[in-house]
C-alpha cells in the first residue's frame, strides 16, 4: 500500500504516528504531508515528509489517512477519516463534509452515529477500528517511566499532576484554576504539568508563563499522551482529553465540565479541587466504578494497541471491493470550498 498521512493541525501528528509505524512495520510506502505553516514543527524528522501538495499529487497514493475535517478531493486514494478527539459533546464531530470514502470509527458510540448515515447516503463506509492515537497510550514505554522518575527527582517531588484544559474561552478553566494550580505547586511533593491546547489564547499562555514557579512545568510537545502516561492525576474541564485519560484508570477531576455524561469527579469550586487532589494523592487508590467501565466500553473498548492495524486492514478491504478512487466526487458547493482552501497551497 502507498499511503499519505495528511496533517493540517499540530495534534494530527500524534494521531497519525502509530499508523505510520504500522505502515513501516508492514513494509508499505508512506509520505507525511504537513501544511507549510506547520512544517518546522513536525516532530518526526527521520520520517519521510513534505509540505508540497504537488508532490502528494504525483505520489499516486492508494490511501490517504487524516483526522482533518476535509481533504483535497482531486487526490488519488481512498480517503479515510480517523477523527481528532473522543467526545460526545462536540456536534461538529458528527457532521458529514462528504470528503471521505471510509470512516474508521474509534468506538461503538461513533459507529452508532455514522453507520445509519452510511446506510442512508450510500456514499461512504463505516468500520469500527479503535482510535490510532491511543495505540501509543496502551504501549509499554520504559522511556516514559525514566522521564517521569527524572522529572520527580529533579524537583524533589513524589507526584505529577497534569492540567490539560480546553482552549475555548467560554469553557476553559485556565484562569479560574490558576491560583489553585499555583497553590498545589507550592507543595514540595507535587510537580504540576501544564499541557495547553495549540489553540489556547496567547494571553492565557502569557499569564501562566509569568508564574515562573519551580514546580510548574509547561509541556511544549504537541502530543498530550506522554504527559498522561506519566501523571498520577489529571485536572481538566470540558476538554475531550478527559475521554482519553479515563482509559488509564487514574484519578480524573474536572472543573465545571459541561459534558453530557460525567463518570468522573466534577467540581464547581476551585477550593474543592485543591482538597480533592491532596486527599487523592494521600490515599493512592483508584478503582474502576460501573459508570466508568460503561464509558470505556462506549468510547474506546480497545486496549490492545492494534487500532492502526485495523485501520489499514479496513482500508485494504475497501480497496479490494471498490478499487482505488482517482478522486472524490463532491457536490459543486463543497468542491468549491475545498478547492478554495487547498489549491492556493499548490
Amino acid at each position: 500500500m502507498k499511503a499519505i498521512l495528511f496533517c493540517t493541525e499540530p495534534y494530527d501528528f500524534a494521531i497519525l504516528k502509530p499508523l505510520a509505524e504500522a505502515l513501516v512495520k508492514r513494509g508499505d510506502t508512506y509520505l507525511w504531508y504537513v501544511l507549510p505553516k506547520l512544517f518546522n514543527a513536525f516532530p518526526y524528522k527521520s520520517m519521510i515528509h513534505t509540505n508540497s501538495l504537488e508532490l502528494v499529487e504525483t505520489f499516486e497514493a492508494d490511501a490517504i489517512f487524516t483526522p482533518s475535517n476535509d481533504l483535497p478531493y482531486w487526490l488519488r486514494g481512498v480517503k479515510v477519516q480517523l477523527f481528532h478527539g473522543l467526545s460526545r459533546d462536540n456536534d461538529a464531530y458528527f457532521e458529514l463534509c462528504d470528503c471521505f470514502d471510509l470512516y474508521a470509527t474509534p468506538s461503538p458510540y461513533y459507529t452508532e452515529q455514522f453507520a445509519p448515515l452510511a446506510e442512508k447516503e450510500h456514499r461512504f463506509e463505516v468500520v469500527e477500528t479503535g482510535w490510532s492515537k491511543l495505540d501509543a497510550l496502551f504501549a509499554q514505554n520504559e522511556h516514559l517511566n525514566d522521564r517521569r522518575e527524572a522529572l520527580l527527582k529533579a524537583h524533589g517531588a513524589t507526584a505529577l499532576i497534569l492540567y490539560a484544559p480546553t482552549f475555548a474561552p467560554e469553557l476553559s478553566s485556565a484562569m479560574a484554576l490558576q491560583e489553585t494550580l499555583h497553590k498545589l505547586a507550592d507543595r514540595e511533593e507535587i510537580v504540576v504539568l501544564l499541557k495547553f491546547h495549540t489553540k489556547t489564547p496567547p494571553e492565557t499562555l502569557t499569564s501562566y508563563q509569568a508564574l515562573e514557579h519551580p514546580h510548574i512545568v509547561i509541556v511544549e510537545e504537541s502530543d498530550v499522551l506522554p504527559s498522561m502516561q506519566m501523571a498520577d492525576l489529571m485536572i481538566s474541564d470540558t476538554s475531550s482529553v478527559v475521554y482519553e485519560f479515563l482509559l488509564l484508570n487514574k484519578p480524573l477531576l474536572t472543573y465545571k465540565s459541561q459534558a453530557a455524561s460525567i463518570t468522573w469527579t466534577n467540581y464547581t469550586q476551585a477550593q474543592e479541587i485543591y482538597l480533592k487532589v491532596i486527599r487523592t494523592l494521600q490515599q493512592q487508590t483508584q478503582t474502576l466504578n460501573r459508570q466508568r467501565t460503561k464509558t470505556i466500553a462506549q468510547y474506546h473498548p480497545y486496549s490492545d494497541g492494534e487500532a492502526s492495524v485495523r485501520v489499514i486492514e479496513a482500508t485494504e478491504s475497501y480497496i479490494a471491493t471498490h478499487g482505488v478512487p482517482e478522486e472524490r466526487k463532491l457536490p459543486l458547493l463543497q468542491k468549491w470550498k475545498v478547492s478554495r482552501k487547498y489549491k492556493k497551497l499548490r
